[in-house]
């Protein structure tokens, strides 16, 4: 826990100190998810029984590459396009968060705090649909603050797991 926390903090400062590495670093990513997933559905084709079935996963599997080569070759229009999804996400979010915060026998603090967090959501969603470039570098500089923060909590629940003679796996063992 506490070299993953010390990994999550160097991933954070270097987010923070290099947002447009981190946005490209995230394309890339998507790139290679793509890409990944376009084997996997290379491999349900060739699985599949019917020759409908068959189709459908090599077509997938083909729009799969396309957006992995299009990442690749214009990951400016891509990182956009990556923001624009992410605004879009944080708003539906946060209009289901409206809807559970009415959602019968939900308590007023629990109902507060729905309205709240989807209130936040749809806030994120409009500012970054509202102006995607610098919704990119504001995604890479909260992911930097997350790592960071994320980090400093490995570290912390590793510090303690060590002064109590303990590792993850003797915690996990009798949570089982």
């Amino acid at each position: 826990m506490i070299l993953l926390g010390v990994l999550a903090i160097i991933a954070g400062i270097i987010a923070l100190a290099w947002p447009g590495v981190t946005i490209l670093a995230l394309v890339i990513l998507f790139a290679v998810y793509a890409f990944s997933d376009a084997v996997l559905q290379g491999a349900r084709a060739f699985s599949s029984d019917g020759a409908g079935r068959v189709i459908c996963h090599l077509l997938l599997g083909l729009v799969d590459v396309a957006a992995g080569v299009i990442a690749i070759a214009w990951p400016g229009p891509t990182a956009l396009v990556l923001v624009i999804v992410v605004g879009v996400w944080a708003i539906v979010g946060g209009i289901a968060e409206f809807a559970f915060a009415f959602a019968a026998g939900e308590t007023a603090g629990t109902r507060a705090l729905f309205l709240l967090g989807g209130l936040v959501s749809i806030a994120f969603g409009v500012v970054l649909l509202a102006r995607p470039g610098v919704g990119a570098v504001t995604l890479a500089l909260l992911f930097g603050l997350f790592a960071l923060c994320y980090g400093v909590s490995q570290i912390a629940a590793g510090v303690q797991l060590r002064s109590a003679g303990q590792d993850v796996r003797t915690v996990l063992g009798r949570a089982a």
